[in-house]
């Protein structure tokens, strides 16, 4: 099992940036791919973004691609997410999550472990 505990979530304005952080334990933290994901109110969980287990290969929604940036460091135990360009359209509560395999998933089922969330809200 692993453990998930994201910080770096604030208000900021349109046009801003915030770094998500996501610290885990538990399982080998390079063993496992990691992913982002976000709930808006009023919407359902929707994928954001996703590493595999060495950082090499990433993978991103439509809606963050060349604004969000996901990367990890194994040496920490962390992953990150890089958020520029922010819209009020990006304000939700955004989950880290431990995918059950070392590749990227994105499917929220084939995340096996999620941390508790972080709010972002971004100001018009």
């Amino acid at each position: 099992q692993v453990q998930l505990v994201e910080s770096g979530g604030g208000l900021v304005q349109a046009g801003g940036s915030l770094r998500l952080s996501c610290a885990a334990s538990g399982r080998t933290f390079s063993s496992y791919g990691m992913g982002w994901f976000r709930r808006a109110p009023g919407k359902e969980r929707e994928f954001v973004s996703g590493i595999s287990w060495s950082g090499g290969s990433t993978y991103y929604a439509d809606s963050v691609k060349g604004r969000f940036t996901i990367s990890r460091d194994n040496t920490k135990n962390t992953v990150y997410l890089q958020m520029n360009s922010l819209k009020p359209e990006d304000t939700a509560v955004y989950y880290c999550a431990a995918a059950r395999s070392n590749w990227i998933a994105v499917a929220a089922s084939d995340f096996g472990s999620w941390g508790q969330g972080t709010q972002v809200t971004v100001s018009s």
